[in-house]
């Protein structure tokens, strides 16, 4: 049995896709929303990032998020790139 490393979307507000990208984050799989995750690799070792599973529930959700939140999704990820990246944001 395959336990998802894929969290699932709690809600369909603002805050929830924060708090998914967060934890997409906190498990080493942030990325950004444009890219299919299939299409995405560990460089060290050139395998895919997502089981096949995995892509359908990312695909999944982000495609839940656009529907829903349009370019807001954006916004949401934006603060969790930004402090993966060591950028600290204004208040």
């Amino acid at each position: 049995m395959n336990i998802s490393r894929i969290p699932e979307l709690p809600d369909t507000s603002f805050e929830s896709m924060k708090l998914w990208f967060s934890c997409m984050s906190d498990r080493g799989l942030l990325f950004h929303p444009d890219d299919a995750p299939e299409s995405i690799f560990v460089i060290a070792t050139g395998e895919p990032t997502f089981s096949a599973n995995e892509c359908d529930e990312v695909n999944a959700v982000l495609n839940e998020m656009f529907e829903l939140h349009g370019d807001n999704v954006y916004k949401a990820a934006y603060p969790v790139f930004m402090k993966y990246m060591g950028i600290q944001l204004d208040a």
